[in-house]
């Protein structure tokens, strides 16, 4: 029997042993799944505050079951290590890491890139390496493949690799990582067989793609479409804004057509580790053929130009009401990226933190997710949310729209708002408080 049918057998009777390298926002959902049909799961986790949670069955991310973790730790199904000398225990290694950009706004494979050498001289025969990573087309082939064929042994016959791109929605409760439709390419024949038979047992619908390059140009094109919407119409909020029409009322009303339209929505910027980053992976590739994607430019420029657009709105705001703005106290509501998230990655609100202190205003935050912010040079803590506070302020900004905060009462104690993600929609008293983005 050679090294695929052994492996095939293994994964289908739920003998095979799963690693996952990262277990973050994609890797550990993704872990509980697998261990709870019977996988054994190994974790990779570099970040040993993290690995020793996992260890203690404690959870981290919010689309994980608490409990279900707990038990699954109890009995052993998951287990976490910082380093990667129990490689060659795993029969399936699936890289769950970070891929960010550059200043420069190009690809920062460094993380892939530095797991794919520690797997390397532990590979052994019959494993299969799926990369979950978004990345830019011909990552797996021409980045990945060959620092793994430095083991010496040969892909397609010795060991299987594959690309099936993340899916993962945080704070989605309807699509979960067992529900959400997953597509898998593959180096050759082999490595795609191998992944689907693995994927299905535990996703309930895989979508088997001619390469790994076409699942890579997926995930990017997903997160691209999403960028681009949101750009158009948070250029067409910069057009209300100078026309003085409610951007919102004409975005309801629109997308109350049964079809030709799909809702998306303003707000202070895009956030998160997808949106605001894929799409250069796009438009990076496609710079090596000679092709400019115009859209994801011009997409991209408009969505990183709103924290500024926030930042002159609340001026327009404060001077209006006599205020100066080096001398404004201004109280930024929500600091995620996201509502109900605990993610500031990426998070528009912290941009806006930073323009607002850098023309002198006196900032504070307030996340119930979020207890503190540490990017680079700014180190905030989020402040209680009082009486008191709000009406010591002279303008707050609504930057993420949690569903937790009683937005009738900050009105009620607010002098001015200004709401960037119409949280404020269904307040009804003190209206003349507030101003929509």
């Amino acid at each position: 029997m050679g090294c695929e049918n052994r492996l095939l057998e293994k994964i289908r009777s739920r003998e095979a042993t799963v690693g996952v390298v990262g277990l973050g926002y994609v890797g550990l959902p993704f872990a509980v799944e697998k261990a709870k049909v019977g996988y054994r799961v190994l974790g990779v986790e570099q970040n040993p505050d993290r690995a020793g949670q996992v260890n203690r069955g404690e959870n981290y991310i919010s689309d994980v079951d608490a409990a279900e973790l707990a038990e699954l730790v109890g009995e052993g199904r998951i287990t976490a290590d910082t380093g990667f000398d129990r490689i060659p225990e795993m029969d399936v290694i699936v890289i769950c890491v970070p891929t960010p950009l550059t200043r420069n706004l190009t690809p920062d494979l460094q993380y892939v890139e530095s797991v794919a050498r520690e797997i390397a001289p532990r590979l052994r025969a019959g494993q299969l390496v799926s990369l979950e990573s978004t990345t830019y087309p011909g990552t797996t082939e021409e980045v990945l493949l060959p620092i793994l064929k430095s083991s010496g042994l040969e892909p397609e016959s010795d060991f299987f690799l594959a690309h099936s791109p993340e899916r993962v929605d945080p704070g989605n409760k309807r699509y979960t990582t067992k529900n959400t439709t997953k597509v898998v390419g593959g180096i050759g024949p082999a490595s795609l067989e191998t992944a689907l038979t693995f994927y299905s047992q535990t996703i309930e619908q895989v979508v088997p793609l001619s390469s790994s390059k076409a699942a890579e140009l997926v995930k990017v094109f997903e997160n691209t479409f999403r960028a681009v919407n949101i750009a158009l119409v948070n250029e067409l909020m910069l057009l209300c804004d100078c026309m003085d029409l409610d951007v919102w009322e004409v975005l309801e009303a629109a997308f109350t057509k049964p079809f030709g339209i799909m809702p998306f929505w303003p707000g202070p910027g895009v956030g998160g580790h997808c949106i605001p980053l894929d799409p250069h992976y796009l438009e990076w590739k496609a710079k090596e053929h000679n092709f400019s994607t115009h859209f994801v430019a011009l997409a991209g420029e408009i969505n990183r130009r709103m924290p500024e657009f926030v930042r002159d709105k609340a001026w327009r705001v404060l001077n209006r009401l006599g205020v100066a703005p080096s001398r404004a106290k201004v109280l930024v509501l929500g600091a995620a990226y996201k509502r109900d998230l605990a993610d500031a990655r990426e998070s528009p609100a912290v941009a806006v933190i930073r323009l607002l202190r850098k023309a002198g205003a006196d900032v504070c935050y307030h996340d119930p997710h979020v207890p503190a912010i540490a990017d680079e040079d700014l180190e905030m803590e989020s402040v209680p949310l009082t009486n008191g506070l709000l009406e010591a302020q002279d303008l707050v900004i609504i930057a993420t729209d949690h569903t937790d905060l009683d937005y009738d009462w900050v009105v009620a104690h607010a002098a001015s708002v200004l709401d960037t993600r119409n949280a404020t929609k269904r307040v009804s008293e003190n209206r003349e408080r507030i101003t929509l983005l």
